[in-house]
């Protein structure tokens, strides 16, 4: 038996030891062959989550990762399909090193694994890569969809398109949008699905993306209710990188940055490089390519740095879009009911961020050749101009929809805003930023009893201080507002089963109508 016992063990060491040795001489072969070729200059790798979002085709580019090869540096792109719960948790586990994601998919799916990553640059914004699009005789505006809660809208759950309709529920409030099972949902498994749902008249409206957009618009009778072209900070990408991956790799992470930034520079001065790339990977024509990158705008660095973290190369305090950015996401999925209140971590923004790189890259880029000199001539809706309007052009103007808006109260009989009004007005400012291109109609309107002169009077006063406040204390362009007063001329639909004096109530308002110009 003992005899066995040592046959068996010696047996076993034999296995062992023919494996360890097997092992050894595979190893080193390859060191051998590493030590002999070009890859022996290679001193580490990336790999990313991401999914196919034209938004994120130059951070996956065979430019990009030629210059990472030649910075000594393998780029991997690990496509998931938009898998965010996967791609979060990849990130937590360390089998990631970075991931992309939108501000409002990362807070809801990264909310699971305790925010697994830091935000360390903006990468791009939607504008115009995604549209609400509807039949005209169906449903012509926003309001419109307020008065019809039994239309069918087609959209990709879990997706920007969901997350533009929630921005519109929220910022229009439309709350039959809020129910999570109502039967106005069509859910479609991506946008071309939710195109043919539309073109079938299956549904009356569907949130689209490029190029499926402009194949809807193609189509008589078909109108675009709300485009991201009109939109700011709604749908923004952004690039994450694990905590812990950070903590020990900035070096490299500060060449990735670094080619990044000078990969978006290349792509600027030649444009068919990008196009060319993009309709070999989806199979586009050149002509429909340029559509699809037409709805991006890609965040340079010094838009990172000086409008996305606040970084001011004078140590002037700066606005921060990207906690803005955060902080309106994290409203418009507590008003969805995505979360009771905010999940971030003492619900603070600064959680989540990590200016560190950015800043650095900002500080040193007139050096290393990157940063143009001049202006900064990014996102031009920041700073949109509007021409002054007469009368006739202002009633011509497209309609969108009411901006959503608490009562907005008034010292009785005066147009002097109480302090609870001027609140309202803050935060419908703040939503106003999301919306920079639309012109603002300020709606008066009173109760239905007293002198219609005099009520008509007072309406115009009160709606030209709403005015007057949004131009004084936000710089609201004087051009963009204009004040109407309507009196008792436009009251509001009776509610059913509503009495007399809640009815009575709701009648004296200001209204913040938004419209277009058409384009």
């Amino acid at each position: 038996m003992n005899h066995t016992k040592v046959a068996i063990a010696l047996v076993f060491l034999g296995l062992v030891g023919l494996l360890g040795y097997k092992y050894f001489l595979t190893k080193t072969d390859d060191l051998n062959q590493l030590s002999a070729s070009d890859a022996k200059a290679i001193k580490g790798s990336l790999r990313i989550g991401v999914d196919n979002w034209v938004g994120y085709l130059p951070l996956c580019s065979k430019e990009l990762r030629r210059r990472m090869r030649q910075s000594g540096y393998l780029l991997e792109c690990v496509d998931d399909n938009a898998d965010y719960d996967q791609r979060m948790k990849q990130l937590k586990r360390g089998k990631l090193d970075l991931a992309v994601a939108t501000v409002d998919s990362y807070l809801l799916s990264g909310a699971k694994y305790n925010y697994p990553g830091m935000i360390m640059a903006v990468i791009d914004q939607s504008k115009g890569g995604d549209a609400i699009v509807a039949w005209e005789n169906q449903v012509g505006t926003i309001d419109g969809l307020k008065q019809q809660p039994k239309l069918k809208i087609a959209f990709t759950p879990d997706s920007p398109s969901e997350h533009l309709l929630k921005a519109l529920s929220s910022h229009f409030d439309v709350p039959h949008l809020r129910q999570a099972r109502g039967d106005w949902r069509v859910e479609t498994d991506g946008s071309t699905a939710a195109l043919d749902q539309l073109l079938s008249e299956q549904v009356s409206a569907a949130v689209l993306w490029e190029p499926d957009v402009s194949k809807a618009m193609a189509n008589d009778g078909i109108i675009k209710m709300l485009g991201t072209e009109d939109t700011r900070n709604l749908i923004v990408d952004i690039l994450l990188v694990g905590r812990k991956f950070y903590g020990e790799n900035q070096a490299v992470l500060n060449v990735l940055m670094t080619q990044y930034f000078r990969t978006l520079k290349h792509f600027k001065t030649q444009p068919d490089s990008l196009l060319d790339e993009l309709a070999e990977r989806d199979g586009l024509s050149k002509k429909a390519a340029k559509k699809v990158v037409g709805g991006v705008h890609w965040v340079s660095l010094r838009e990172n740095a000086q409008q996305w973290f606040g970084i001011s190369l004078d140590g002037s305090s700066q606005h921060e879009m990207l906690i803005d950015a955060i902080e309106d996401t994290v409203n418009i999925l507590v008003d969805a009911g995505d979360f009771d209140r905010s999940p971030l971590p003492e619900s603070n923004p600064y959680r989540i961020t990590q200016s560190e790189l950015v800043s650095n890259l900002f500080r040193t880029g007139g050096n290393v050749g990157f940063i143009s000199s001049g202006a900064n001539q990014g996102d031009k809706s920041v700073t949109q101009v509007f021409q002054p309007m007469n009368d006739a052009a202002w009633n011509k103007l497209r309609e969108i929809g009411t901006l959503r808006t608490h009562p907005i109260a008034f010292q009785s009989g005066t147009d002097t805003l109480t302090e609870s009004s001027q609140l309202e007005l803050e935060k419908a400012a703040r939503q106003l930023t999301h919306y920079p291109n639309f012109r603002v109609m300020i709606l008066g309107h009173t109760g239905l009893r007293g002198d219609k002169a005099a009520n008509k009077l007072l309406s115009l006063s009160r709606a030209e201080s709403v005015r007057r406040h949004f131009i004084k204390t936000y710089g609201v362009n004087k051009h963009r507002v204009k004040a109407v007063g309507y009196g008792a001329e436009k009251p509001l639909h009776k509610k059913p089963e509503e009495n007399n004096r809640a009815y009575n109530y709701r009648l004296p308002r200001v209204e913040l109508f938004l419209v277009a110009e058409e384009m």
